[in-house]
């Protein structure tokens, strides 16, 4: 700093009139960079957002999905989701990397070097957006992430507009797709943590997202002809070769972050009742993976969601906690970004549903076999023509194809709990000590920093979800 400052004054002694033409040259620090490189932020994008959302989707999605239950610090559980404790806040992981994707983006679209990043930077905007609105509904969107240009009250864009506009999920999925097989040069895509730099397995992914989300505006919006025209191409995700995940380690700081935090808040997550009677029903051996016996009984007992812990007593022996996966052996676990069997799910929902002119029955059970060797369990010989068969006489075949991927979606972020808000499918347990009126909640509350730093935004937002609360759904969400 001395040194700028002696030169400009040497120069105002001298009488130069352009003194300050050189000033960033003169005041930059070649030692302190002020980008970064792509191929960093790509890797920094992914990783971070995988990590946080699988945290996110074990301590505060899976309580929502009822996969889990928690003991203690669990107002979440009882659905005080205004009081985030262990988890339950995903704002800031949205926006953080929603903002340094855009930056990726904004590079690949001013420098041809950096050409190859603006087809899976397009595609990771469609899906950490989508993940966004999907639980909170109208947000910050178009004007949300130009925070170094001015822009920090951003204003709130309707769901249907992030879903549909011209820089929307779906619209940037094949702006994405468009650009990824306009790339001509040889330059490699660096810092890709999901595929290695290879084009045509994003294309892929990409595809498979428009799936899974021209699905879930389908009570909206007529999809069958979009639908149709992706299961004709027959370019998505189809085996568990081509999934969109990556692998966490079984040592720090890669591994599974609740293998590195005390055995207290491990112990604080146990098997939800509703888990439990749902794999029971079906006996689907998946039980065995996701969770351990209780050590007091040897058998596998859940809690129902939302106890109120100062007049419930539960004994930890009693109950059965998450399998090894998710602390022993996190080697073994992934970061689900997007899976074959989801897709082939997806596809057998619209197929039954009449959405596309396919084999219902045949997607049904690729999905579930495909689910099973993901969660790396032997699928039983017998057990798709057990309770879990296509046709049980018990229950609809799209509950079956739903229930199917709820069960597989442990872990994944929200999504267990997005698909029954859609669905209805499966049958959710009443909360014991609601704190929301004995309602399931359809949404998630704003965070109380908008408030604080949106506040003329936020009060539009606010007034539009009546007051904020967790009973107004979303617009894709048709009652």
């Amino acid at each position: 700093m001395k040194h700028f400052l002696y030169i400009t004054s040497l120069l105002l002694l001298l009488g130069m009139s352009s003194c300050t033409e050189d000033f960033e040259e003169i005041n930059t620090n070649p030692n302190d960079p002020v980008s970064v490189q792509p191929s960093l932020l790509l890797r920094q994008v992914i990783y971070d957002y995988g990590e946080q959302m699988s945290y996110e989707g074990f301590v505060a999605g899976d309580l929502l999905s009822q996969h889990r239950t928690a003991l203690d610090f669990n107002l979440f559980d009882r659905h005080a989701l205004k009081s985030p404790q262990l988890g339950g806040n995903p704002w800031p992981i949205f926006y953080t990397n929603l903002r340094d994707n855009e930056i990726i983006l904004q590079q690949a679209q001013t420098n041809v070097t950096f050409a190859v990043y603006e087809g899976p930077a397009l595609i990771l905007k469609a899906y950490m957006a989508a993940g966004l609105t999907d639980l909170f509904g109208d947000v910050p969107y178009s004007e949300a992430f130009n925070g170094i240009d001015g822009t920090v009250t951003p204003a709130y864009d309707t769901q249907e507009a992030i879903y549909t506009g011209a820089d929307g999920i779906l619209a940037n999925l094949d702006a994405g797709i468009a650009a990824i097989e306009a790339y001509d040069d040889v330059i490699p895509l660096e810092g890709d943590i999901l595929y290695d730099g290879d084009l045509q397995a994003w294309v892929r992914f990409a595809n498979s997202l428009k799936i899974k989300h021209l699905l879930r505006i389908s009570d909206r919006v007529d999809v069958s002809a979009d639908l149709q025209a992706l299961v004709n191409e027959d370019n998505f995700i189809s085996s568990n070769s081509d999934n969109a995940v990556f692998n966490f380690s079984n040592t720090e700081p890669n591994s599974f972050r609740l293998a590195q935090l005390r055995v207290g808040d491990f112990n604080n997550f146990v098997l939800s009742e509703t888990m439990e009677t749902i794999l029971v029903d079906l006996e689907d051996t998946r039980l065995n993976t996701f969770f351990r016996p209780a050590s007091n009984t040897d058998d596998f007992n859940g809690l129902i969601n939302g106890i109120d812990a100062t007049s419930t007593a539960a004994v930890l022996g009693d109950l059965s906690l998450a399998g090894t996966a998710f602390r022993e052996d996190t080697s073994v676990l992934d970061a689900n970004f997007m899976t074959a069997w989801e897709t082939s799910l997806a596809l057998a929902e619209a197929a039954q549903r009449g959405l596309i002119t396919a084999d219902a029955q045949a997607l049904y059970e690729n999905g579930v076999t495909l689910a099973f060797e993901y969660w790396q369990t032997p699928l039983p010989a017998d057990y798709l023509t057990g309770n879990a068969a296509f046709n049980n006489a018990d229950s609809s075949p799209l509950e079956q194809i739903l229930t199917q991927k709820w069960i597989a979606n442990i872990i994944n972020g929200y999504e267990g709990w997005i698909e029954y808000r859609r669905t209805g499918f499966p049958e959710f347990m009443d909360v014991q000590a609601s704190l929301n009126d004995g309602l399931i909640p359809v949404r998630m509350p704003y965070p109380s920093e908008e408030e604080a730093l949106n506040a003329d935004n936020y009060q539009t937002a606010f007034d539009a979800t009546d007051g904020n609360s967790l009973n107004v759904r979303v617009w894709w969400d048709v009652d």
